[in-house]
């Protein structure tokens, strides 16, 4: 969801550069990472072999010139060799599969496609060439230490590739690529936050833990992040206004690691990660105002609102109790009683605000129906009264004819006929962590449905009911995997909430 100005640099860009190119913002909202535009046609990488497979279309992005890589087309694959990765574009893909348990790709010809270890241009090979077949290895070897979760053939195979997918956009320094695609390219915390959830939730600790450090070491003075941050860590790439909710959405996942992590060590690894709580938890309960709701500030969708939001009160909530906990667990109990109590304030907030409105949006009842409503669900939070109601309302607020969900309907951010799947995929979540399988299980089938033909889930799905912009998106594939997880057993633990 980028912004309206981005749009018309585009065009800028564009002219100066001599491409022709059509631009277009009708029904696109300002906010995070627009779709991307219409495919370019790029010189194939040196040194490629394929000797008749396509070529050209698969090239790491880093590697256009700026402007020009802002306009490159949008993945719908990856190739990994685990330090690094190159976008796979539709003509590349285009009669491909994945060799399965890898992200080594199978050409119509025959023949495998893969980026070698420490390189950074794929190779086309004889299939069965060593090194590839090593990697391959490696790669189903790291799945079979896990857990795929799924009670059925695909619904595990869609887990299986979405792990794979948020392995490939891991960074060894911790950072996550929200997706591969320049303008995706960046370490969101909230989308990291997921992830590491999700890793640690399919026996993937030292990912979870890699992310949690990568999100200390990022971290701002005063307990808050940046939006987004360049993937080596050096800071944003940009003046986009940082979002509050981040506070709530690290000190969660670091709860969630925790409950998985080994207990002979996990006391100590969190003991490193506690500063970054204390400051996280800190800001978020002397944000507060009077009310015990959080100020204004933009929320996942990247848009300021003029008043509290539910995207914003519902993950400082699940923060602070997990803030609290930790610090029992640790065996800090004014830490524990601080932020125990400040998050008693919030959810007396919420209730006294959202819960009137049906949880919508804001509290001035200005704003429509939010997906982010799901946030006051478990694993998050534990559901409060009147949150099934708004869950199905919401649901049904927010339903395009493909079937798939709008962010939310506020008239101020006009979204047009795409569905979103993360928003969509928050309430496979929310009904699956709140004793409602069979609608979580409809929606999760719908959003399995709508991965593409190499099997990578997108970000959005057009109104014709198609993948579009660009897939792999790490967000959607953790949310899958939360949802399969929960699915799969008990369901997924929530910080408790103190009396």
């Amino acid at each position: 969801m980028r912004g309206f100005r981005l749009v018309r640099w585009l065009a800028v860009a564009v002219s100066l550069a001599g491409v022709a190119l059509p631009v277009c913002t009708a029904g696109h909202p300002a906010g995070r990472r627009a779709e991307a535009a219409r495919p370019l046609v790029f010189a194939g990488p040196a040194g490629h072999d394929g000797r008749g497979d396509a070529v050209g279309l698969s090239v790491p992005v880093p590697a256009l010139p700026a402007p020009l890589s802002l306009l490159a087309p949008p993945t719908v694959g990856l190739l990994s060799n685990a330090t690094t990765a190159e976008g796979v574009l539709a003509a590349t893909a285009r009669g491909a599969r994945y060799v399965e348990g890898s992200n080594v790709l199978l050409l119509p010809s025959g023949r495998w496609r893969y980026l070698p270890d420490g390189g950074t241009v794929s190779m086309v090979v004889p299939p069965g060439h060593p090194a590839a077949r090593r990697q391959i290895e490696r790669s189903r070897a790291w799945l079979a230490a896990g857990t795929v979760p799924g009670r059925s053939p695909a619904r595990r195979a869609a887990a299986g590739r979405a792990l794979l997918a948020m392995r490939a956009l891991l960074r060894p320094n911790g950072a996550l690529a929200a997706g591969w695609t320049a303008g995706w390219m960046y370490s969101w915390p909230r989308d990291s936050a997921f992830v590491a959830a999700a890793f640690a939730h399919t026996g993937h600790d030292a990912e979870a833990y890699r992310i949690l450090r990568y999100s200390a070491a990022t971290q701002r003075a005063d307990g808050t992040w940046e939006a987004r941050t360049k993937l080596d860590g050096s800071g944003p790439p940009d003046g986009r206004r940082w979002q509050l909710d981040a506070s709530g959405w690290v000190p969660w996942a670091t709860w969630q690691w925790y409950q998985q992590a080994r207990p002979a060590s996990r006391r100590a690894r969190l003991s490193a990660l506690y500063p970054m709580i204390r400051r996280a938890a800190d800001h978020v309960a002397g944000s507060l105002r009077a009310d015990g709701l959080p100020p204004a500030s933009p929320d996942y969708w990247e848009l300021m609102t003029a008043t509290p939001n539910i995207g914003t009160a519902a993950p400082l909530l699940a923060g602070l109790n997990a803030a609290a906990d930790l610090a029992r667990e640790t065996d800090r109990p004014a830490d524990a009683e601080r932020w125990a109590g400040a998050a008693r304030r919030l959810s007396a907030g919420i209730t006294r605000a959202f819960a009137p409105l049906g949880y919508r949006r804001t509290v001035d009842g200005r704003a429509g129906h939010d997906s982010a409503v799901a946030f006051l669900a478990p694993p998050f939070n534990a559901a409060p009264a009147g949150l099934p109601q708004a869950l199905e309302a919401t649901y049904r607020a927010l339903l395009l004819p493909n079937g798939g969900l709008t962010p939310g309907n506020d008239p101020m951010a006009p979204w047009g006929q795409n569905a979103w799947t993360p928003s969509t995929a928050f309430f496979a979540l929310a009904w699956a962590g709140t004793g409602r399988p069979a609608q979580a299980g409809r929606v999760l089938d719908w959003v399995l449905a709508k991965r593409n033909p190499l099997g990578e889930l997108p970000e959005k799905v057009n109104a014709a009911g198609t993948p579009s912009s660009v897939a792999p998106l790490a967000w959607t594939g953790s949310i899958v995997v939360l949802a399969l997880v929960s699915l799969d057993g008990p369901g997924l633990p929530t910080p408790p909430r103190r009396p």
